[in-house]
């Protein structure tokens, strides 16, 4: 019986634009794809191990011509819109008290602070959750097992219990490595605020 819901963020509650974020940046760069290095700075941003000075100093060394502004503002081109249906939908459940409500996502500090500086409601959205874990400040992402273990460990789950719900496939298919029940959502096809629905046989 399902007991635990654990959600991703992006894309499940607020919408992305990768894509055109990721176009967006290559452009501005003068590049066709992202280097080892970027790559790998961006990683190491995500799970907390550089600051956003680090972050920043590296792109504006590495891009003089571009100011620290510009960089932050094609970091951000990824976040979009985050429909209020998607709000009411988890201020729902979190009044109801069924689940054990967990929000487990891979983000940074400059996306975070832009969300809440552009989602009014976004500490009405943090306080429906039991646990609210984003990856830069546990030093953890997906689709690593170890964060997925960290969460079931700190609330002593068991796996059969819970649904995790992602829209990266990656990130669900290591979750059903360890036993989780899982939703890969496609974004472009379903919408969370049908959970119960979608997934009616797990309920």
């Amino acid at each position: 019986m399902i007991n635990t819901l654990i959600f991703d963020f992006g894309d499940v509650f607020i919408n992305l634009d990768k894509k055109g974020a990721l176009n967006n940046a290559l452009d501005l760069f003068n590049l066709k794809t992202f280097d080892a290095n970027m790559l790998n700075i961006n990683m190491q941003y995500e799970v907390g191990e550089i600051t956003t000075v680090d972050f920043l100093n590296y792109y504006c060394t590495r891009f003089p011509e571009l100011d620290k502004k510009i960089i932050v503002k094609a970091w951000n081109y990824i976040i979009k819109d985050f429909p209020d249906d998607r709000l009411n939908f988890i201020k729902d459940l979190a009044k109801k008290g069924t689940y054990q409500l967990i929000l487990l996502s891979n983000t940074n500090e400059l996306h975070i602070d832009h969300i809440k500086q552009n989602v009014g409601f976004y500490n009405d959205f943090k306080n429906c959750f039991d646990a609210f874990y984003l990856s830069h400040e546990i030093n953890l992402r997906k689709p690593d097992k170890a964060i997925f273990k960290f969460v079931i460990d700190k609330h002593r789950l068991n796996p059969k219990d819970c649904l995790f719900i992602d829209d990266t496939k990656e990130n669900t298919d290591t979750a059903i490595k360890l036993g989780l029940n899982t939703w890969n959502i496609n974004e472009e096809q379903e919408d969370v605020i049908h959970l119960f629905t979608t997934k009616k046989e797990l309920f």
